[in-house]
């Protein structure tokens, strides 16, 4: 096993024997978590005939997969949400996932990543859920302050100072400016998008230095597959989990409403033509699903190897990644 403080040999892991060995007891410490709560470990294709169809993820394709095109999940979420549709009940699983031009400090395009559902919980009740794990396996010196909640408008107000339902796309620009954040060319006009790079590159790194925040209620614009709560403004059932500073969870009180699903699944081809993107198949088999009837439930997704990343203190992901890209 490799010494990090030693020169890494062109064969060797770049992850630590004692990194090696923290990740193993770590997913024995989940799958314990969730046994303790009778919840059921599924396992889902990676392969698919069908990819989400946001703009910002990337799916990696197969070129043919038995004279078809398929791609690599960039997450289990709709065939587990085929699993919920059947009756299986409340479900986890802990798997590989894949997101192309994803590279750095935080990124790897293949990584780990741990997915549950809980039936009859909203967003509320699932971050209790998230914090109870957290606190379950991350070393008591990790989370030196209580868990912290927050509205995503708070949030944007706090670090930046504007109004993130109100601020027009000049002063998001003036924002980046101000932080030293570029802004590419494509998104100078899109407001949508500013705010994106405002909450990852401003917002975000200044969040949970001392134990997790927890984000909540966000945009309509900015749903995704969470429900939308009426309003003014509405508000979406989503929340993000931020601990030092990254982005550890994203979840969802779910959307279950097919035709709405689909508007959305629509939308999202339309932003990708207009950006340049290739065009991907919509999950007509989660539709049907939905049709049939997705029961209520509550779903977050966590990235593992962020979460290892942080218990033990290490500033980059290859340090937990026994072959990240560069050595796979």
């Amino acid at each position: 096993m490799t010494d990090c403080a030693a020169p890494l040999r062109p064969w060797s892991p770049s992850a630590s024997a004692a990194a090696i060995r923290a990740r193993a007891s770590l997913y024995r410490s989940l799958r314990a978590f969730f046994a303790a709560r009778e919840v059921l470990e599924v396992d889902t294709p990676i392969l698919s005939r069908a990819s989400g169809t946001d703009p910002a993820l990337a799916p990696l394709a197969v070129q043919r997969c038995a004279g078809r095109p398929a791609w690599l999940h960039t997450s289990p979420e709709f065939a587990m949400k085929r699993l919920l549709a059947s009756g299986i009940g409340d479900i986890y699983q802990l798997c590989h996932v894949f997101r192309d031009d994803e590279c750095g400090r935080h990124h790897n395009p293949e990584f780990t990543m741990l997915e549950w559902y809980r039936l009859g919980y909203d967003h509320h009740r699932l971050m209790d859920e998230v914090d109870a794990l957290l606190h379950a396996v991350v070393p008591p010196a990790r989370l030196q302050q209580p868990t912290v909640r927050t509205t995503f408008h708070a949030a944007v107000a706090d670090a930046t100072g504007l109004d993130s339902d109100m601020a027009t796309a000049r002063e998001f620009r003036d924002c980046l400016a101000s932080a030293g954040v570029p802004v590419p060319e494509a998104c100078l006009d899109d407001r949508e998008a500013l705010l994106d790079l405002v909450l990852g590159d401003v917002v975000g790194p200044t969040l949970g230095e001392g134990g997790p925040v927890m984000v909540y209620d966000y945009p309509a614009s900015r749903a995704a597959l969470a429900k939308v709560r009426p309003g003014t403004p509405a508000r979406a059932e989503r929340f993000e989990v931020y601990l030092r500073g990254i982005e550890l969870a994203n979840g969802f009180h779910e959307l279950t409403d097919s035709e709405e699903q689909r508007r959305r699944f629509v939308a999202e081809s339309a932003a990708r033509e207009r950006a340049g993107l290739a065009a991907l198949p919509i999950d007509e088999a989660l539709l049907a699903a939905l049709e049939r009837g997705l029961p209520a439930c509550a779903g977050v997704a966590l990235g593992v190897d962020r979460l290892l990343m942080l218990m033990l203190g290490v500033a980059h992901l290859d340090e937990v990644l026994a072959f990240p890209l560069s050595r796979a």
